[in-house]
Parts: C-alpha cells; sequence; structure tokens
C-alpha cells in the first residue's frame, strides 16, 4: 500500500539528516585531530594499557633519538617530550618534494592508577617507545566474591 502514496520529506526529516552530517563532520575533525599540524608541533599518537601488574604507554615516535626524548613521572602524571632535528646536507641533490617534520612535542598523560615510579622501564625500537610502569600495591586490583544468602 505504501508503494502508492507519494513520499515527502518533512522538516524533522531533513534536521535529521543535517544533524547526521554535521555530527559526522565534527567527529572526523577530532579523529584527524592528532595528525595536524596545529601551531607547529607533532602529537604522537599513544596507547596505554593495563594488566594486573602494570599499566603500559606505548608512544609511535618515529625516526628519533633517545637522547632527544626525555620522560617524566610525577604525582600521577607521565610526560613524554622529545625534539625532533633536521640535519641538512646536501650533495648536488635535486629534490621534488621533501615532507618531514622537525619540531617539539609534549604529552602530558594522567595514569589510571598509582605506579612505582622507581622501577618504571622504559626502551624505544622500531620507532616505538614503551613504557612499563609496575602498580603499588595500593593500586592493585581486587576481586570480590559475592556471597548468596
Amino acid at each position: 500500500m505504501f508503494d502508492l502514496v507519494p513520499w515527502r520529506r518533512t522538516e524533522r526529516d531533513l534536521l535529521d539528516v543535517f544533524r547526521t552530517d554535521f555530527d559526522e563532520i565534527f567527529n572526523r575533525f577530532f579523529v584527524d585531530l592528532p595528525r595536524l599540524r596545529l601551531f607547529d608541533r607533532f602529537y604522537p599518537y599513544v596507547d596505554i594499557s593495563e594488566t594486573d601488574k602494570e599499566v603500559i604507554v606505548k608512544a609511535e615516535i618515529p625516526g628519533m633519538d633517545t637522547e632527544d626524548i626525555d620522560i617524566t613521572l610525577r604525582d600521577g602524571m607521565l610526560s613524554i617530550k622529545g625534539e625532533k632535528k633536521q640535519e641538512k646536507e646536501e650533495k648536488d641533490e635535486h629534490y621534488q618534494r621533501i615532507e618531514r617534520y622537525y619540531g617539539s612535542f609534549t604529552r602530558n598523560l594522567r595514569l589510571p592508577c598509582e605506579v612505582s615510579e622507581n622501577k618504571a622501564k622504559a626502551e624505544y625500537k622500531d620507532g616505538v617507545l614503551t613504557i612499563k610502569l609496575p602498580k603499588t600495591g595500593k593500586s592493585r586490583e581486587k576481586h570480590i566474591k559475592i556471597s548468596a544468602n
């Protein structure tokens, strides 16, 4: 029966379409935000995971030397700072295009629990910085069993 009835969009339908399109644009902006060069800054991607015994932070920082990376842990806040430096050495090379980023970055991350600052370890391999932060006894998760009456 609906095949015979002409369909018209109502104002509500048009508002729903507008809202969906606007939400998509807004969400895409924040997904692509870390890749943008705002104020000539570089923001590395960071993954934070947690096991029973430690918090693991992985940051993608390709093309850097360990001497140019600074890691600080203070009051539950992990700070990763670094600077990419450009060294120019030109020998009669004619470039068509060069796309590299050189500059400084800072990532400050609030940790999900208390960690042992003295036992923290960091490793840099293949452009990925991995920081392992052992949890303190206070912050470890404890499972509580529920008893039935």
